[in-house]
């Protein structure tokens, strides 16, 4: 058995993450069930950081990240995470109040929007159907960020090794249980460790691993999402094209290597698991891209599902367990799981610390009682 300050159970970005600023305090070990870090839901992620998507809390984690994005510490990765680009939200007649709604919200954190019109719309997306019965207006964000998921998951691994710390794959979880003053965890492989702190950052599997350790779950709900991806139409050239995406929440696309990736938007309920696409998901993607844009689908040369998983008031949660000490919720991070990473891992590090909330976070209207798990249990 080895003894360690901090186990992370998850090895996606969220417990990555938190992991990397937790090495500054002690001795980490990360173990992810996968045999790889950030198999599931971050390694399935559009990687674009927007405020199209949460509530005031989430944008709110969204804009504090952005920083971090754009200037890594020193050393964290051997090129840039992001790269600037725009974000065009599209609305039919039916959808306008919801996108005046949503421009109005942005514009609580970003000076970088604009309205947009049929020749702007046009001008960033040329496929775009524009008019009456289709779209008729638009907000760009030229603040938009694509991600480097990859080398944001990498940075944070080599924060956690450089610090003493092990991330460890193939390490499923076989049971969790105190032991004194301690979580001892055992993998199914027969290995075992304990530490005062424990992190449940297991994503779709958060409740599962509470329910083993005998504490009382978040009521976290996994829904699974569609994308598919598809050649670009003959003539264009998509790598500048935007993010775009419908002010309800119906659609959206984006460039990826040459090629257009859309989804439906769906949220379906499902349980824990390897998420894989099912037919009429797969459908219904198609389907919207050609409602929306002017390019028929012929051939599908990828898709894929993955989990988000949320709390019932879609914010992450961040916190120590009420009914068992030691034991840290970090999970629910729904579709945000990249684009708040940084702002989640800072408030991690506070909240296990003991030390000051991120006056950052606080500037934002982001406080600990909005992420502790705690409101979810009134």
């Amino acid at each position: 058995m080895s003894t360690t300050d901090f186990i992370v159970i998850g090895g996606g970005i969220a417990g990555l993450s938190a992991a990397a600023r937790l090495a500054a305090h002690g001795r980490v070990v990360v173990l992810e069930a996968e045999e790889g870090m950030g198999y599931h839901s971050s390694g399935r992620s559009a990687t674009f950081a927007h405020y199209g998507i949460g509530n005031r809390a989430v944008r709110g984690l969204t804009s504090y990240s952005r920083a971090f994005f754009q200037q890594p510490p020193e050393g964290f990765a051997s090129g840039p995470l992001s790269k600037r680009t725009p974000a065009l939200f599209v609305a039919s007649e039916e959808m306008l109040p919801t996108l005046n709604a949503l421009h109005a919200e942005m514009k609580l954190f970003t000076d970088t929007t604009e309205a947009a019109g049929e020749a702007e719309m046009l001008a960033l997306c040329p496929i775009l159907k524009i008019g009456e019965g289709a779209l008729v207006a638009g907000v760009i964000d030229r603040g938009g960020l694509r991600l480097d998921s990859d080398a944001l998951l990498q940075g944070y691994g080599r924060a956690v090794r450089s610090g003493g710390g092990e991330t460890l794959t193939g390490r499923r979880v076989a049971s969790v249980k105190r032991s004194g003053s301690d979580w001892q965890v055992e993998t199914e492989k027969g290995e075992s460790w304990t530490a005062p702190v424990l992190v449940n950052a297991a994503g779709a599997w958060a409740d599962g691993l509470a329910a083993m350790a005998g504490v009382r779950p978040l009521g976290l709900q996994p829904k699974r999402r569609t994308i598919i991806v598809v050649h670009a139409p003959a003539g264009h050239d998509v790598r500048d094209w935007p993010f775009v995406k419908t002010a309800a929440d119906e659609f959206y696309m984006l460039p990826e290597a040459g090629r257009l990736m859309a989804s439906p938007v769906d949220e379906i309920d499902c349980e824990a698991c390897d998420a894989t696409p099912e037919e009429y998901d797969i459908a219904l993607a198609a389907y919207r891209l050609e409602q929306y844009t002017a390019l028929p689908v012929q051939r599908i040369a990828h898709r894929w599902a993955g989990l988000r998983t949320f709390a019932s008031d879609r914010v992450p949660t961040a916190g120590f367990a009420p009914d068992a000490p030691g034991f840290f919720w970090l999970a629910g991070q729904g579709g945000y799981g990249l684009q708040t990473a940084p702002a989640m891992a800072d408030a991690a590090e506070a909240l296990i610390m003991g030390t000051a909330w991120p006056a950052g976070l606080s500037e934002l209207g982001v406080e600990p009682e909005q992420v502790r798990p705690e409101r979810l249990f009134r």
